[in-house]
């Protein structure tokens, strides 16, 4: 029951109940607060006036979509057609992962590459917000097919802050993807290259990323180099 003190003396019940939320300058994405996504209306206004595309309602993304519309790659000599994030195909767009991305299959691309597990809505909201959070380090980007709203590529540039080289900035290319039903179509290299020209726009001081013997020719195609007596990658699995 609502106080006085809340500044609704002499309202009736049904004024009350008619407050309009609309007036509220964020909105929550589920009624549990533990999956809370804060949207501000000037970010929301802010998105549809760079992007051309109005979100998902309620919808937030991870990182600012100008980054990529930023990017330059009349440079690029390795895409026969031309293509770029601006203009990657018909009916497809690269942008952020959004946290409407749960629903339009970004786990189920992830599948395609390794294990995933049961990871529920409320998970998958925990952790872009975690992520999130950490303003300037996680780039996870998408390639949305607009006709049908399915995430068909995607991968990950993590920011590393080094203490090295003047307190410099390392970019690391991780999970990346296309679905198989799409491959053929360049996307693989798409969306490399355009975290390879995000790594350069961010300040890093350089890019590196690890693969498998039979991707070494593909990543050499985009400008990575197997540098003579450092191509050892060591792990532990816990």
């Amino acid at each position: 029951m609502l106080s006085e003190n809340e500044g609704f003396r002499g309202n009736t019940i049904a004024e009350v109940n008619n407050f309009k939320l609309s007036e509220c300058r964020v909105e929550l994405y589920e009624r549990d607060r533990s999956d809370l996504v804060i949207v501000d209306e000037d970010e929301l206004n802010q998105e549809v006036q760079t992007n051309g595309f109005v979100p998902e309602a309620k919808e937030s993304f991870l990182y600012d979509n100008a980054l990529i519309e930023s990017l330059s790659f009349d440079h690029l000599t390795c895409f026969n057609p031309k293509i770029s994030p601006a203009q990657p195909g018909m009916n497809l767009r690269v942008r952020s992962l959004g946290s409407g991305d749960y629903e339009r299959g970004f786990l189920d691309l992830l599948a395609q590459l390794t294990k995933v597990g049961e990871i529920s809505k409320s998970d998958f909201l925990k952790r872009f917000n975690a992520m999130k959070s950490c303003q300037g380090t996680y780039h996870v980007t998408v390639i949305e097919d607009t006709t049908t709203q399915e995430i068909i590529g995607a991968a990950t540039l993590v920011i590393e802050q080094k203490f090295i080289r003047g307190c410099a900035k390392k970019g690391i290319i991780e999970e990346v993807v296309v679905s198989d039903r799409y491959r053929g179509r360049q996307l693989g290299k798409l969306i490399v290259a355009t975290l390879i020209e995000m790594g350069k726009a961010l300040g890093c001081y350089k890019v590196t990323l690890n693969c498998t013997d039979q991707m070494i020719k593909f990543y050499c195609s985009l400008g990575f180099t197997q540098e003579e007596g450092n191509a050892n990658f060591l792990q532990i699995r816990m």
